[in-house]
């Protein structure tokens, strides 16, 4: 399928995955709509967009704000309110430790992003895709969401939820002309480590030490291909791993 005019959103589209996505889909041809919490960088990538072209459109939301994103989808300017493709993209780790010294605000913000965030953000754009009859949801999910790793038992289980939800989403949209995909990458070199370890960039480092970990233009460049499927093919699961990585805890690392 051309991604040429259809209108893509992407959620968390400030950095990483996201802003590799809005890259990727704006060199297919789309229309941008993009979102996230900073707004100084949003609103600088649509300049570069709009001088460059494309068709973009900005606004801040944190999707954890419930009332926020139902009022910001409502509130779009009449030519964008038809979404054609929803990437769910906004979502975080927060620490590293057992379960019995986690920080509770590093869980609550877990699993009010990568789990609420998603289902707010969904069921503000899904009933418009119904109604058309078109539409397609990619969620981001993550190796936390298919295995679980020691330190990491919330973020993996808001991860699980993505995967469940995913799939609940798939069987409830059956028959609506709405496509549902879930692509879950493994070691990506974004901001995602520094943010777990609360901007602590030596121990975020240490997480790609020694491998070649993806990097968000492959994530984003995987995304494209499931977008581009014809209507009567949807790639409902891709599992991305960097070639030094076999699962979420084997890590080839070279000295």
């Amino acid at each position: 399928m051309s991604l040429n005019g259809q209108t893509v959103c992407v959620t968390g589209a400030s950095s990483g995955i996201g802003a590799a996505c809005v890259d990727t889909f704006a060199n297919a041809g789309a229309r941008l709509l993009i979102c996230a919490r900073r707004s100084d960088r949003l609103h600088e990538r649509v300049a570069s967009l709009c001088e460059a072209g494309i068709e973009a459109y900005a606004f801040e939301l944190d999707v954890r704000d419930r009332a926020a994103v139902a009022a910001s989808f409502a509130g779009l300017p009449a030519d964008w309110q038809c979404i054609d493709i929803l990437i769910n993209n906004a979502g975080l780790s927060r620490g590293l430790e057992p379960l019995q010294e986690g920080l509770l605000d590093d869980w609550d913000e877990m699993l009010e992003t990568n789990v609420q965030g998603l289902l707010y953000v969904s069921r503000a754009v899904l009933p418009g895709m119904v109604e058309r009859g078109s539409g397609h949801l990619i969620n981001i999910g993550s190796i936390a969401g298919r295995e679980v790793y020691p330190n990491g038992a919330v973020y993996c289980a808001s991860k699980h939820a993505v995967g469940a939800i995913t799939q609940g989403m798939r069987l409830d949209l059956s028959g609506t002309g709405v496509k549902v995909s879930i692509l879950d990458p493994g070691l990506v070199n974004t901001e995602f480590s520094k943010v777990r370890f609360h901007g602590d960039q030596d121990r975020a480092d240490k997480t790609y030490l020694g491998m070649t970990p993806l990097g968000g233009v492959d994530v984003a460049s995987a995304v494209r291909w499931v977008a581009e499927q014809p209507a009567h093919v949807n790639v409902a699961e891709v599992l991305l791993f960097p070639s030094d990585q076999a699962s979420a805890t084997v890590v080839h690392r070279r000295s």
